[in-house]
């Protein structure tokens, strides 16, 4: 008989677990933490991904820092650029950084939305096998 184990903070896998379809459909509780878990993790994806603009722009663009700030929000917003970059290498970091920018955006959108989008697929799920049987 297999054990079911409670999700503990030391094994980060298990608190980004999701529940088979074949399991129960979790508690309000259980999936509004759920909610957070994910929304934090995207969360911290923006400001990991923030940072690197933000550094980069001021680095290598001679952009101050609000500057930076500015043009690494509306590049990772998929906004578009609002200073001209007069260096090649400030170039180079601003095409690099409009392509993490494009799969940053998908990546963190999908985190965000995976716990909704479960537990919409579960409900669903369980219902057509209600009407199975």
């Amino acid at each position: 008989m297999k054990k079911t184990r409670l999700p503990n903070s030391k094994n980060p896998k298990v608190l980004m677990k999701l529940e088979h379809k074949t399991e129960r459909l979790i508690s309000i509780q259980r999936f509004l933490i759920r909610v957070f878990r994910f929304g934090f993790f995207a969360f911290l994806l923006i400001v990991i991904s923030e940072i690197i603009g933000v550094v980069g722009y001021h680095q290598l663009c001679q952009l101050s820092w609000i500057d930076s700030f500015h043009m690494s929000s509306l590049i990772l917003t998929g906004m578009g650029p609002v200073a001209e970059m007069k260096t090649d290498s400030a170039k180079i970091f601003s095409s690099f950084y409009a392509l993490y920018s494009g799969v940053a955006f998908l990546t963190i959108s999908a985190v965000f939305f995976t716990p909704l989008v479960h537990r919409l697929l579960h409900i669903l799920q369980l219902e057509k096998n209600e009407e199975s049987e």
